[in-house]
């Protein structure tokens, strides 16, 4: 019994200590579709070990506005982008952030 009021103790101490991996994040469902992607002319990279991160449709309230694509610096080595995009549900669609992978 003494071992378990050990161990529960030690599980409860840890568990203190432990930070949640997910958070929370809030879906934007917008019942208009987005527009058609605009096509941007895409420089030559302004300086090496650049990663051309494309434009999209944002959402303001009201209609969409276009965000104008840009070159960024990866935030580690070998990280791929990937793009976000519009996905669409049964409540309409909703923006999925772009991310950086390994």
């Amino acid at each position: 019994m003494r071992m378990f009021s050990r161990f529960a103790g030690l599980a409860v101490l840890m568990g203190l200590f432990v930070v949640p991996t997910t958070e929370a994040r809030t879906r934007v469902y917008v019942r208009i579709a987005p527009p058609p992607i605009v096509l941007e002319h895409i420089t030559v990279a302004p300086r090496a070990n650049l990663v051309w991160v494309a434009g999209h449709h944002r959402w303001n309230g009201r209609h969409y506005v276009w965000v104008r694509g840009r070159w960024v610096r990866p935030p580690h080595r070998h990280a791929r982008w990937v793009e976000g995009r519009w996905v669409h549900e049964r409540r309409g669609h909703y923006w999925q952030q772009g991310r950086w992978t390994r």
